[in-house]
């Protein structure tokens, strides 16, 4: 492992900002002490900063040489609506609110970077260093491109990072194309006529017309879209009546989508409106379908990902990092940006919560769990490879 010296020198700072951050949570949008912290730490390091896009979202700028080309690394800041269950000293100070995606940790690396490339610019270009609001849920990432990310700060490429359990600490997995799914949920209404349950033939049973629908959606995974394209369409929730001796008006269904590709969701979300319309005519029922599009799959660009990769070789060797990694039917807002702009996302083994110091929760050291928390020895880890990515992007003619 070849790491920065300099930022081995600053972990604990790192260390000390990470955990500051992790006792401050503060949910998408209301980021305004974390902003605080961030453009505090870039302006004492003399970095010029533009605050404001995606109302909490932060951007330092460090420009070195004449080269017009420019990247930008982003890193996001917000806290999940959670629990915390960890007893620990940095533990959250504000109920309900936890850095449970290590989003503080993702904000401590990108910082860790930043110190460095501020002193020691080994680099021809500009680098954007964009602290992202909102990624849980909140679509930040759409936001600020929406705000003019891009046009305020023309750059050719950006680049994500997010840890990951249950990969060893230390090590770096990516993949070129599709690496996590899009996101989509769907409500759909179904509405009959009530009745006595003793006499269901003088009412139409929405609930009847519900089980049809959700055996019917299942073919179009099954048996109209190609078992080569992955997808998932999981019904989460089937509210409907009460009382035993009532059959209800209607029944709502609620659940997700996860593709890959566009065109597979275009296939799913037609064909689930379709099945359902008929189905529920079939019974005499009528529906109301909703159908939500929050993030689209995050695509990683191939000339991006064969550089990133060089990168984190150049930070912890070729055996650590695995340039096929599984991708995941999660979701990331990321996403929009890859579509706007050349890039490529990585994960960062976050290991299996070792590492937690004692009074972690007694559950997993998973990615939206009450006990987990950000692996500090990432911190020079992370930062080194956005050192080493940028200088690698950005190199001095």
């Amino acid at each position: 492992m070849k790491l920065v010296e300099p930022v081995l020198a600053f972990q604990a700072e790192l260390q000390q900002i990470r955990r500051d951050l992790h006792a401050h949570p503060e949910l998408c949008y209301e980021e305004q002490r974390t902003a605080d912290v961030v453009a505090a730490c870039l302006t004492e390091w003399g970095i010029p900063v533009v605050r404001g896009l995606g109302i909490t979202g932060v951007v330092g700028i460090i420009k070195n040489g004449s080269s017009p080309r420019a990247i930008g690394l982003r890193a996001d800041m917000d806290a999940l609506p959670l629990q915390e269950i960890n007893s620990f000293e940095h533990a959250s100070k504000h109920a309900g609110k936890m850095h449970a995606c290590g989003h503080d940790g993702h904000t401590a690396m990108l910082l860790g970077a930043a110190h460095y490339l501020s002193q020691h610019r080994n680099f021809d270009g500009t680098i954007y260093l964009v602290f992202q609001p909102a990624e849980e849920g909140g679509a930040g990432a759409r936001r600020m491109i929406e705000d003019g990310l891009f046009e305020q700060f023309p750059m050719d490429a950006i680049y994500g990072m997010h840890n990951w359990p249950g990969m060893a600490a230390g090590t770096f997995g990516v993949v070129a194309g599709p690496m996590m799914a899009s996101s989509n949920e769907f409500r759909v209404v179904i509405k009959g006529k009530g009745a006595h349950a003793a006499q269901p033939h003088r009412g139409v049973d929405p609930i009847m017309v519900a089980v049809n629908i959700a055996q019917g959606w299942q073919t179009i995974m099954s048996r109209e879209k190609s078992p080569l394209d992955t997808a998932v369409l999981s019904i989460t929730q089937i509210h409907a009546g009460s009382a035993t001796n009532i059959i209800p008006d209607e029944a709502v269904m609620i659940g997700t989508v996860r593709t890959f590709t566009t065109p597979v969701l275009d296939l799913i979300e037609q064909r689930m409106q379709d099945m359902a319309t008929h189905i529920a005519a079939g019974f005499n029922a009528t529906v109301d379908f909703g159908f939500k599009r929050n993030y689209p799959p995050l695509v990683n660009h191939p000339e991006q990902t064969s550089l990133a990769i060089e990168a984190m070789r150049a930070v912890v060797g070729p055996d650590q990092v695995n340039t096929n990694v599984e991708p995941t039917m999660g979701a990331e807002d990321f996403a929009f940006m890859l579509q706007a702009k050349p890039g490529c996302y990585v994960f960062l083994g976050n290991g299996e919560g070792d590492h937690r110091a004692a009074g972690h929760g007694l559950g997993p050291c998973q990615l939206h769990n009450a006990s987990y928390d950000f692996n500090d020895n990432l911190l020079p880890i992370g930062s080194s490879y956005w050192i080493r990515l940028a200088e690698m992007h950005l190199p001095l003619l």
